[in-house]
């Protein structure tokens, strides 16, 4: 377990205290704040320059994300706009990760920057660990508010860890099954986008290719299988792991994409209910997965967007979702390894 302990740069940042936040004692006495809100100290001065304090102050600000797993960067007036946002992205030096195998539909805006998801804004996206049900996932995800929602369309986020420990707690033998056995997620795609769909991404965009034997190749890589259909294809990943041991922190996180997928893959080519099953095929338990989506909204943090909001999460230890909201809402996200 890696503990590293470096002082705030309060030349730079005040650590705002918002009604909203959860605070969580770790097993060693030491408090997590969910999540850290930072904001610029006017007290010297109104030229906060986000990307340059990220450059100067990146170790203490990656061991604010290990320890309390996600950082909300407010009142920045240096973040305006996707490019600013790509800056600050840019800033911290993670490398990027490519989109593959993932199931929302998206655009790019401008360099390692995208559109979170495209799909309609009635519609609500459950809790998840980006990219879960593939083994390629991004290690830190970043979102941006360029456009502040006219009602709701907040990002809620949950800590992983105090959802296993509440899921071993209570449901022990479903827990062991998953550890056991973990999951397989089945998925139809079309051809092209669905942008009416959560989970509409088509299968040109999710393997980057038109032609079927690459999407074959690069689907293999992923451990991904195939089955093609008339209007497109049927894909089947796992099993995969549904729980993992997060070393760095010495806990285990639940770290999957079961109740998004039980409760919200369901479209035109979809069945919800069939996107997810043990993986030993069996089906999952309908009020288990309930009572799991449940706990992770009473666990979760939901602040309101405002415009400029940086929000950076560890994807090991986070899992987040999307409320419905009301336009206009512009929401921006970068991946990365």
């Amino acid at each position: 377990m890696t503990t590293l302990t470096l002082t705030m740069p309060e030349t730079f940042f005040i650590e705002s205290d918002l009604p909203h936040l959860k605070k969580y004692t770790n097993t060693d006495g030491t408090t997590i704040v969910f999540p850290t809100v930072l904001i610029p100290n006017r007290n010297f001065g109104d030229h906060h320059n986000l990307k340059d304090a990220i450059r100067d102050h990146k170790p203490w600000l990656e061991s604010v994300l290990h320890k309390n797993g996600a950082i909300l960067f407010r009142g920045f007036s240096s973040v305006s706009s996707a490019s600013d946002f790509n800056d600050v992205v840019e800033a911290f030096g993670f490398d990027e990760l490519p989109y593959v195998g993932g199931a929302a539909p998206r655009t790019n805006v401008v360099g390692r920057v995208f559109t979170s998801n495209e799909s309609p804004p009635d519609q609500k996206i459950p809790f998840h660990h980006e990219m879960a049900q593939v083994p390629k996932f991004p290690l830190k995800v970043f979102f941006f508010c360029e456009v502040e929602p006219k009602v709701g369309g907040e990002t809620p986020i949950v800590l992983s860890h105090v959802i296993y420990d509440k899921m071993k707690h209570k449901y022990p033998e479903f827990v062991d099954r998953l550890e056991q056995h973990g999951l397989i997620y089945t998925r139809v795609l079309g051809e092209d986008d669905d942008p009416s769909s959560p989970i509409g991404r088509g299968w040109v965009s999710t393997f980057m290719t038109k032609d079927k034997a690459v999407a074959e190749e690069r689907a293999a890589k992923l451990g991904m299988k195939l089955e093609w259909t008339d209007d497109g294809v049927k894909t089947i990943m796992g099993p995969i792991p549904a729980i993992k041991v997060d070393e760095t922190r010495g806990r285990k996180t639940w770290f999957n994409s079961m109740v998004a997928a039980y409760t919200g893959w369901e479209d035109a080519r979809n069945d919800p209910v069939k996107a997810v099953t043990f993986g030993d095929g069996t089906p999952l338990p309908a009020h288990v997965i309930h009572d799991c989506l449940r706990i992770l909204e009473e666990e979760s943090v939901a602040i309101p967007w405002q415009k400029g909001d940086v929000m950076l999460l560890d994807n090991l230890a986070v899992l987040h979702a999307r409320r419905p909201f009301e336009p206009p809402r512009r929401v921006l996200a970068s991946l990365c390894k």
